[in-house]
């Protein structure tokens, strides 16, 4: 890029700053300073230049070219040449003092090219400087703000020069008379000092290392006599800011006896400004550089002065801080800078003075107190270590406070105490049990936040913070090692830290690990007689308990097994390898999942299979008798977390089935029954998984266990005559009774196969049943306990379920199974309970809704008995058909559109009761056993209501599939009931409910596949004609009349087709039985299948004519409605149409005189049929 485009450019550039548009003002700076970067003196040159030529160009724009100046220079500095610097040097000084009045950010962009010129050419710009800071003149306002900037920007090239710049200051101070200039005095008077402190701070790197502090000192008192006592006493706040902050820097280059003397008027008149601004920063920064000032010549004074300046320190400290406020902020560091200083000339009267407010309820002392004691303990370690004692002592009352952000400074104060030493004194302990507790607070009870302020804030804070800070002091305090461990240890078990466990493990874990690597002893944990820590039983029992709700308490499940792998040597010396590769395995399956996505159940499978692993690899009687006393010593611990104390429940029966000491596991069991909690349902589920666990191993004594408690006290309490209608739901008895019948299903479900069988009659049923039932006056009453009723259908559900599964269960006789049924039978229908006790006793649901599982269960407990031996008889059968049906099919549909909780219960209830029919068919498989099953379900096939006849239709599909699902022919044999069936199912596909016209194509085309079946066809046969009726059922969703009898006549030709001979007649009677159906629709349905099958078939009807006839008649005598009578007549026509001669024989057959069927028969037949005529007129 030649020179000359350069500059052309540049010139372009400028011009264009004073382009209107203020964006494109930005752009073009941006663009000069990209382009200075490449070409940095030729940009210093095209500015200086311009700025030259262009003298009336307005000061807004001036200030942009001068700030791309200051931006080249400070970025290549190092480049310039001095006749280039020289030249910016004129330019910024005749650009800063040009005009007199004050044009800020033109004057201050000027200034800033001087200070950045100054970093490397000093000499040029002091000599630029100083010529126009004359003695006896008051100087340019930036002149001087420029001197200040360059002494801090500068320090070693400015302070030599500060002698002389000093005198010829001072006799401007008295001559300074606008507020404005005394404000830039104060600020070069704040630079100077600032600039000569860090001189003499770094004197072996300086230049001059002759320079001393005294060089200054009559000077800078000087300075500070006017502006002490006379500009501080102006009005104009600003001013007054100045001035006090220019005394701090100006403090530390008195001289020491004027300093000393000026102390008791310093301090005061500091102290008085904090009433006069609200900003108090500047006031509390200076203050503090005073205080350094005094301590560091050793003032007497501040003996003097320290009440009043604790008191409005203090003061300060307890103003309320707001995040959003740094002045705020920084006020406080600059506070509590002060008290480092008094804490280390006066430790004693700091603490005396302080440490009494923390017994004050005010929160805002409180907090404010605990602020600077954690100040102090941390930046005058040395003063406060023989304080130790006294400070932890005055803790006791802060620990009491409720407040959230009381809480949170304590927090604070305990983690600065860790640090250094505290908590290894006496009372330190009480600071760790404290940090712990705030551990355990529960996020969800802590609100949500609010604001910046509020309350919110600080309890969302308190546990984080607690968190953070034992984590910290446990990992970064190497000397809190010691007092940690095992200290922290006796928090594990106990409910009220259970909050805390996540950030207990995690400690635990790095201290052990720490230990390890250190060499320690084999067994991390010493006793030594110390009988506060937890045992490894305990310990063993706590972080497995609470790892079953992993995702819980911010992970504490990973946490838990964690510290058990470290402690593997503790728990027991013989799992350090079991335990380094199932544990890992644990964490990698969490790993893997979230708390929503994770499943419960196979996490505690999980769990207890490392149990059980575990168990069997220390297999030490004593150790696993003494991990489940542990365990059940434990329970009550889990009362209020019910999902725990479940796992925990199924640990001890694990653990138990571990055991080999028989009267362990029966003592154990003894006190599981005694103690437990049976009014709650999870208790009563977690103790039966107990014992059915427990019962995979100790089968005989569990069952022997349990009768013992079904003798005891607890059944033989009397239920007299006025027991009978009192309310018992809420009563003990019945949950304990529920407790054991859930029990005695888990048993069996657990057994061993190969005992089971023998016991489940005598020693299962049999106790089932007695705590079922009561006997009231020797009369056996069923309860009317809900819960009860439950637990038992659970029960037989699940002990049908082990008996079906065994080996020889196919063959296994279940006496007690009438009874069992028998038993459901009153949950399923009431009617079906026996009016024994009087009505109100019974408080079964009603039968058209659904509010609990009960009858779901119920059925599902029928239907693992139903797979049983011995089969049912037919009426108990029949009966248990007729209470099923009766339970579900009335209940009311929800209306659409409404959010129901009762669906999904409806659906599994009605899944139950297909299971229970497609099971009793299932040992019926024969025409006689379908006929059977849907005779039961034709009362509701033809319900006045549709809800009925959808759920009857649906109910036909699933058994009619089961059916041909499951058929085995071995030889060819007729399906005889194949016409009942269709007669009854395809009147329905003109329904008036669309989903039942739907699920009767559904029947029909079962039932014509199976009849293929039974001709001999393959199951997997696919039939063109029958596979017809699938593509038919798009036109049953129509709602026109037309189009849906139309697709009844499509359906009417399939079966026509595919129906056998032998059929017809009775598919036909039942057909003439449907034209009398109160639905319409499905009357005309009935009429249209009639007329299509008698013209497609009706030749084979010859021998069957008077009896087809005479049930037409039959009809036509019955029927008053017109659509009735018409298709009556016109199946007659139909048929005469194939046989006017069997039609009019059978007609004139009838004795005279013909009643009004007869007629209205002839007349179908005669008015299309005039060949017929003569027959007629010769029987007139």
């Amino acid at each position: 890029m030649s020179e000359s485009y350069v500059k052309r450019l540049f010139t372009i550039l400028l011009d264009a700053v004073t382009d209107k548009d203020p964006q494109v003002q930005e752009q073009v700076c941006g663009a000069l300073c990209a382009l200075g970067e490449s070409q940095p003196e030729e940009a210093l040159r095209a500015c200086e230049e311009h700025l030259r030529l262009h003298d009336k160009l307005a000061h807004p724009y001036r200030t942009m070219i001068l700030r791309v100046m200051e931006t080249v220079v400070s970025s290549h500095l190092g480049e310039l040449d001095k006749g280039l610097a020289r030249a910016s040097i004129l330019l910024a000084s005749s650009e800063m003092t040009k005009v007199k009045e004050l044009v800020c950010d033109w004057q201050q962009a000027a200034s800033n090219v001087l200070v950045a010129l100054g970093k490397r050419f000093i000499s040029s710009v002091m000599e630029e400087i100083l010529s126009k800071f004359q003695p006896g003149v008051l100087p340019h306002h930036f002149v001087v703000q420029t001197l200040a900037n360059l002494s801090v920007s500068n320090v070693f090239g400015v302070v030599p020069f500060l002698t002389s710049i000093l005198s010829t200051m001072l006799p401007m101070l008295s001559a300074a008379k606008p507020d404005s200039m005394r404000v830039v005095f104060c600020c070069a008077l704040q630079r100077f000092s600032e600039s000569t402190l860090e001189y003499l701070a770094d004197l072996d790197q300086a230049p001059d290392p002759t320079v001393r502090k005294d060089a200054f000192a009559t000077d800078i008192f000087s300075a500070y006599d006017i502006l002490f006592h006379h500009w501080l006493q102006s009005r104009e706040a600003k001013l007054r800011l100045a001035v006090v902050e220019a005394l701090g820097p100006m403090s530390h280059l008195l001289p020491s006896e004027k300093l000393e003397e000026q102390l008791p008027k310093l301090l005061p008149g500091v102290l008085g400004l904090y009433k006069k601004h609200a900003e108090t920063v500047h006031v509390s920064r200076s203050l503090g550089q005073i205080l350094e000032a005094a301590a560091s010549v050793g003032s007497r004074t501040l003996d003097v002065q320290l009440d009043s300046l604790l008191a409005a320190l203090h003061a300060q400290i307890c103003v309320p801080v707001e995040s959003s406020s740094p002045l705020v902020m920084s006020n406080q560091k600059e506070v509590l800078r002060c008290f480092t200083v008094l804490a280390c000339c006066s430790p004693d009267r700091l603490l005396a003075f302080l440490l009494p407010k923390l017994d004050t309820s005010n929160e805002r002392t409180r907090v404010g107190t605990l602020q600077v004691v954690r100040h102090i303990i941390n930046s005058a370690a040395a003063q406060m270590e023989v304080k130790q004692p006294f400070i932890l002592s005055s803790m006791k009352l802060p620990l009491l406070d409720t407040n959230s952000k009381v809480k949170r400074a304590v927090v604070q104060v305990i983690s600065a105490m860790a640090h250094h030493g505290y908590l290894e004194q006496p009372g330190g302990e009480a600071m760790i049990e404290y940090i712990v507790q705030q551990c355990a607070l529960p996020p969800e009870a802590e609100p949500q936040k609010l604001g910046a302020n509020s309350e919110a804030l600080a309890a969302d804070s308190v546990r984080a913070i607690s968190v953070s800070t034992l984590y910290l002091v446990s990992t970064t305090v190497d000397r809190m090692g010691d007092v940690l461990w095992p200290y922290l240890f006796e928090f594990l078990v106990p409910v009220r830290f259970t909050g805390a466990l996540t950030p207990l493990c995690r400690s635990l874990v790095h201290l052990a690990q720490k230990r390890q690597e250190a060499g320690a002893h084999a067994l991390l944990i010493q006793y030594n007689g110390n009988v506060t820590l937890p045992s490894p039983y305990a310990m063993a029992t706590r972080l497995l308990a609470v790892s079953s709700n992993p995702y819980l308490g911010d992970g504490r499940g990973a946490a838990s097994l964690r510290l058990l792998s470290v402690l593997h040597r503790d728990i027991h010396p013989m799992l350090g390898q079991r335990w380094a590769t199932a544990i890992p395995l644990l964490l990698e399956h969490l790993d893997g999942y979230t708390e929503e996505t994770l499943s419960r159940k196979e996490w505690e499978e999980k769990l207890l299979m490392f149990l059980r692993d575990t168990l069997a690899v220390v297999s030490d009687n004593t150790w696993i008798c003494q991990l489940s006393l542990e365990m059940c010593k434990q329970l009550p611990s889990y009362n209020g977390t019910p999902l725990e104390k479940n796992f925990l429940y199924k640990c001890i029966g694990t653990t138990l089935g571990a055991a080999s000491s028989t009267e362990v596991v029966r003592k154990r069991l003894q006190e599981l029954l005694e103690t437990a909690r049976y009014q709650e349902e999870s208790e009563r589920e977690g103790l039966a998984c107990c014992f059915g666990i427990c019962a995979s191993s100790h089968l005989d004594d569990t069952l022997a266990q349990l009768e013992d408690f079904v003798k005891s006290d607890v059944f033989r309490k009397s239920a007299g005559i006025f027991n009978i209608f009192k309310d018992r739901s809420e009563n003990e008895v019945e949950k304990v009774k529920s407790a054991l019948i859930l029990c005695y299903g888990h048993v069996a479900a657990r057994a061993p196969r190969e005992l089971l069988l023998a016991r489940v009659e005598s020693d299962i049923f049999r106790n089932m049943s007695q705590c079922f039932s009561t006997k009231v006056l020797g009369i056996k009453v069923e309860t009317k306990d809900l819960g009860l009723r439950l637990c038992l259908a659970q029960s037989v559900c699940m002990a049908s379920q082990a008996v079906r599964s065994s080996s020889h269960g196919s063959s296994f006789q279940l006496l007690r199974k009438p009874e069992l049924v028998a038993q459901m039978m009153p949950v399923l229908w009431p009617r079906a309970i026996p009016r024994l006790l009087p009505q109100e006793f019974i408080k079964a649901e009603p039968s058209d809704s659904l509010r609990t599982p009960m009858r779901k269960k119920a059925m599902l407990a029928c239907t693992y008995l139903a797979s049983l031996e011995p089969a049912l008889e037919g009426q108990a059968q029949a009966d248990l058909i007729h209470s099923c049906l009766h339970s579900i099919m009335a209940v009311l549909p929800e209306p659409e559109g409404v959010d129901s909780h009762q669906e999904p219960l409806y659906l599994d209830t009605m899944q139950a009761l297909k299971d229970l029919l497609t099971s009793l068919l299932q040992r019926n498989m024969t025409p006689q056993g379908l006929q059977v099953m849907v005779e039961h379900l034709s009362p509701w096939i033809k319900s006045p209501r549709g809800h009925e006849r959808v759920r009857a239709l649906g109910l036909s599909a699933c058994l009619l599939q089961h059916f041909l699902k499951h058929l085995h022919i071995s030889a060819l044999v007729p399906f005889h009931n194949l016409g009942l069936l269709l007669g009854l199912f395809s009147p329905r596909c003109a329904d008036l409910w669309p989903a039942t016209r739907q699920e009767a194509v559904s029947c029909v085309y079962s039932l014509l596949y199976l009849q293929l079946g039974y001709e001999g066809f393959s199951r997997d046969y696919q039939d063109d004609v029958v596979e017809q009726l699938l593509t038919l059922k798009d036109g049953l969703g129509h709602p026109d009349p037309a189009i849906l009898f139309h697709t009844c006549h499509s359906v009417a030709q399939i079966i026509g087709k595919r129906l056998p001979p032998d059929q017809l007649i009775s598919l036909l009677l039942t057909l003439f039985e449907g034209l009398g159906d109160p639905d319409q629709n499905c009357s005309r349905a009935a009429a249209v299948i009639v007329n299509c099958l008698l013209k497609e078939r009706g030749h084979v009807l010859l021998e069957k004519v008077p009896e087809i006839v005479s049930v037409l008649c039959s009809k036509l005598q019955e029927t008053h409605g017109e659509h009735v009578l018409q298709a009556a007549q016109h199946s007659v026509y139909v048929l005469a149409a194939r046989h006017h001669a069997a039609v009019v024989s059978s007609l004139l057959g009838s004795p005279l005189p013909f009643d009004r069927s007869r007629l209205s028969a002839s007349a179908a037949v005669t008015s299309p049929a005039r060949h017929c005529q003569p027959f007629f007129a010769l029987a007139v």
